[in-house]
């Protein structure tokens, strides 16, 4: 193998550009001639390819985002555009190609296999809801700064003995809330996995203002619904008053945490030694701190599950 691509698509997550250097690294190790594609499928599509080397990647280790830009691509999305893509490939004479990002991007991988050419998928996106790793890119480093916001929300919910509740980013998994919810010491976190429970919600917050406590934090995941729309149910169930704060695209950004780095630093050495191994249509992964692969129509065809112990432990501490 003489020359392979790397692309980002979707949404950026914290530790992409560690996984884009490393497998620029890898491949100029091995003697193959790297390239980078802008703007993920879309780019492909129009060939906006760049040559890479060493120096493409210095000091990219510790920045969010990714330094090859990343986009939605309509077109992509019929036939012809994928025979496009797979031709704009060939012509610059690409034997590999290694695809950074979510579900859609990883299906968008398998059509490119489909095609003939060699795929290598990398598990990047915060929500951590790809079926095939223990963690994906960005997850840890999104957590973290959900906790960091809840400890400063928590500072003012204090001062002015309030209920404040937090909405966080996951898309359909409640992967994040779970994770920051007991790691910021909320007392309910409500997950799109379990039926919403307003009347234990409201059980709790009572109780902790009977013994004096003077604030609570309540969790949600995107998926559940808006922190507006619980805010109002608590307030004509209860007559609570509460506050929202939406933490939005701010867990998206942002340097990524030495996990985050590490983990798109092993994987993208291993997408290389797959592809110079003659492998395609697999996706890199992590299990118990050691590198896996796994098919990406399995990754693709089966849902991963939240550890729904951490809300039974995130409860019974916020008792």
């Amino acid at each position: 193998m003489k020359k392979i691509a790397v692309l980002t698509s979707g949404g950026d997550a914290p530790g992409m550009n560690a996984a884009i250097r490393a497998v620029i690294r890898t491949a100029i190790y091995y003697n193959i001639e790297p390239y980078g594609i802008r703007r993920g499928y879309a780019g492909l599509i129009e060939g906006d390819f760049q040559k890479m080397d060493l120096g493409s990647v210095a000091a990219i280790i510790h920045r969010g985002g990714t330094i090859l830009y990343t986009a939605r691509s309509e077109e992509f999305m019929e036939p012809l555009g994928r025979e496009k893509a797979y031709l704009s490939l060939k012509e610059a004479g690409i034997e590999g190609l290694v695809v950074i990002g979510g579900d859609g991007s990883l299906r968008g991988a398998i059509k490119l296999h489909e095609l003939g050419m060699p795929v290598i998928g990398i598990p990047g996106t915060i929500d951590n809801d790809i079926y095939g790793t223990d963690l994906t890119i960005g997850f840890d480093t999104a957590v973290n700064t959900a906790v960091e916001a809840i400890n400063r929300i928590r500072d003012t919910a204090t001062s002015h003995e309030r209920i404040f509740i937090i909405e966080v980013m996951g898309r359909n998994s409640g992967a994040i809330a779970l994770e920051a919810g007991l790691a910021g010491g909320a007392e309910s976190i409500l997950i799109p996995e379990l039926p919403v429970d307003y009347q234990g919600m409201i059980n709790r917050i009572e109780r902790g203002i009977k013994r004096g406590k003077k604030h609570s934090i309540i969790i949600v995941a995107e998926g559940v619904g808006s922190a507006l729309e619980v805010g109002e149910n608590l307030k004509k169930l209860a007559g609570l008053d509460v506050r929202t704060t939406v933490l939005g695209h701010v867990q998206r950004g942002g340097t990524p945490t030495a996990l985050d780095i590490k983990i798109a630093s092993r994987m993208g050495l291993q997408a290389v030694e797959l592809l110079r191994a003659g492998q395609s249509s697999l996706m890199t992964g992590i299990s118990g701190n050691k590198i896996i692969t796994t098919s990406l129509i399995e990754t693709v065809e089966n849902k991963k599950t939240v550890d729904l112990e951490i809300g039974v432990l995130a409860g019974i501490l916020a008792i």
